[in-house]
């Protein structure tokens, strides 16, 4: 994949993406995260947002809005950063995005996630869901780069808009709902 600064991945960077993600699972490990499922479901996607399955698979609806965290990446980096090569602003994003992996998965933002939002029966992501959390975080900062911002933009707002017609929650949901619970949106949410 090219770039006006050339290949967006060589050997290097995916070297250091690699150990990015091989690091993440380490901590994840060692903070009690399961590999996969323990329900004992082993297909690759989990589309319940409201069953023990979610963020356990390789991919669930949540897996878009870590996409748009590569996408909303992009730009954030490209305001603060864009002199730096586009590879290296990738791998910011994904340490970012690994950063925040092992933060959602800590104590305290399981039990914030489980007070404050919809996710009253999270426990954590596994860690393939982490691994894969992160490459779709990567993924969206790569087709944000390629889209530019008026169609990253339309990306990201039809993405919102289909996550909140399907699953009721959205990136931007999920982030006021962290921040500030406001009752009426949890009610909608839970279709009471």
């Amino acid at each position: 994949m090219q770039t006006e600064a050339g290949p967006l991945f060589t050997r290097k960077t995916l070297l250091i993406a690699s150990g990015i993600a091989a690091l993440s699972a380490v901590v994840l490990a060692w903070q009690g995260r399961v590999l996969w499922c323990q329900a004992g479901d082993y297909v690759p996607w989990s589309f319940d947002i409201w069953s023990t399955h979610n963020s356990q698979h390789l991919f669930d609806p949540y897996s878009f809005t870590h996409l748009l965290h590569g996408v909303a990446e992009f730009w954030i980096l490209f305001v603060l950063f864009g002199k730096v090569p586009v590879r290296w602003r990738l791998l910011i994003a994904i340490g970012i995005e690994a950063c925040w992996e092992i933060a959602e998965n800590s104590s305290f933002v399981i039990e914030r996630y489980r007070a404050a939002t919809i996710s009253l029966d999270y426990f954590g992501d596994s860690i393939l869901n982490s691994l894969s959390d992160i490459t779709f975080c990567a993924t969206g900062f790569v087709i944000a780069s390629k889209l530019r911002f008026w169609r990253s933009l339309a990306l990201f707002a039809a993405t919102e808009l289909i996550l909140t017609l399907t699953v009721r929650d959205s990136l931007l949901i999920n982030i006021l709902m962290l921040l500030y619970p406001i009752d009426a949106v949890k009610h909608w949410q839970m279709g009471v």
